[in-house]
């Protein structure tokens, strides 16, 4: 995007107009709405956080057999 000023245009006005052309762009819309979302896991780091999972819980499941408060 680019805005240039114009002759006789107060720096003010200026940014008006640059304000306004971002606001139709939908540039900022965009951006809020990408700014939370995360990415997908890769299978790996999914495959291994699945056995994490499973180490935990069998490690809780012995522990709670056992009397053991964690």
């Amino acid at each position: 995007m680019k805005i240039q000023k114009q002759l006789r245009e107060t720096s003010q006005s200026l940014v008006y107009r640059f304000t306004k052309a971002v606001q139709k762009s939908g540039v900022l819309i965009e951006a809020r709405k990408r700014r939370f979302v995360a990415k997908p896991k890769s299978g790996n780091m999914q495959k291994r956080a699945a056995l994490a999972r499973e180490i935990k819980k069998i490690e809780y499941d012995k522990a709670k057999k056992m009397g053991i408060k964690k």
